[in-house]
């Protein structure tokens, strides 16, 4: 064994996957970084998420985590494929990295862990489905390409939420304002001249922060998925699928917590999302260069 799971995110968001992997596989090691001094990601170019990820996943693989899961949605749809792809094979080709993506995709078409393009969706694979998101995850339309392979009956609408991530980031959840904020980027789903969705997959790992607001707005009978559970449950199939690396990750059921920006404060707050108190200690993402 060598090592812990890595898990990257652009801020606090992240710890709410976090959470979900400590009580779906409590016995394994974690490392979790959080990019508060650089958030939100969701506003910023392909070319700077790309960078920003790149350094986040290689300064957890220089910790020593053989896996990283990239719980931020944004850089999972503009940064995962290109890392996976090139940087990957060239560079650390004794590493993994997972994303968010295709197992929120897998589960938002009701198909199993590890489904394969051609698999046939459950008959309630048709119909209208949401995602909730930042303007980086909309706009690169990974989600509907993503559906268009697993699940090609299912309908998707797309909803940009880009000042939520701010309001969790200020601890901001509560009140006039954010309720404010919630009806102006859910209203326009639930209008009385258009359809509804059936499901609503909240596609930011920070948005289930809000999941009480957003409960109140959303349609009694509507499904609301976060991707907490969803990243946990398939995270278990795919290390039962890959032994391989399974038997390099270290149980002593240790958590470390990194942020970029001041400890104290991510700590606070992110004890709150987590459910239980950590300390952070604060470090520096250098510009990564090739060996």
């Amino acid at each position: 064994m060598d090592g812990r799971i890595g898990v990257f995110d652009s801020g606090f968001g992240g710890l709410t996957v976090l959470r979900s992997l400590l009580e779906r596989l409590p016995h394994h090691d974690y490392l979790y970084l959080g990019d508060s001094a650089r958030t939100p990601y969701g506003t910023r170019g392909f070319d700077v998420v790309h960078e920003f990820t790149r350094e986040a996943v290689e300064a957890l693989f220089e910790a020593g985590c053989p896996l990283v899961v990239v719980a931020c949605n944004t850089a999972s749809s503009r940064a995962l494929r290109t890392l996976q792809q090139k940087h990957l094979p060239r560079f650390r080709p004794d590493r993994r990295v997972l994303g968010v993506v295709r197992p929120s995709v897998e589960a938002l078409a009701g198909l199993p862990p590890g489904a394969l393009p051609g698999v046939t969706p459950p008959s309630h694979a048709e119909g209208l489905v949401a995602i909730l998101g930042t303007q980086g995850t909309i706009a690169s339309d990974s989600y509907r390409i993503e559906l268009a392979h697993l699940a090609p009956r299912l309908r998707l609408v797309q909803q940009a939420c880009p000042l939520w991530v701010p309001l969790v980031e200020a601890g901001e959840t509560e009140g006039a304002g954010p309720e404010w904020f919630l009806h102006r980027y859910l209203d326009p789903l639930f209008a009385p001249d258009v359809e509804h969705p059936s499901r609503i997959l909240l596609a930011c790992t920070h948005y289930p922060v809000m999941a009480e607001g957003i409960r109140g707005i959303v349609p009694t009978g509507i499904d609301l998925l976060s991707q907490g559970p969803i990243v946990a449950e398939r995270l278990d199939d795919w290390l039962g699928r890959h032994p391989e690396m399974d038997r390099r990750l270290s149980r002593g059921g240790s958590r470390e917590f990194w942020t970029t920006d001041d400890a104290g404060r991510f700590s606070e707050l992110g004890g709150r999302l987590l459910g239980r108190p950590f300390e952070a200690r604060k470090v520096h993402l250098a510009p990564w260069s090739p060996p």
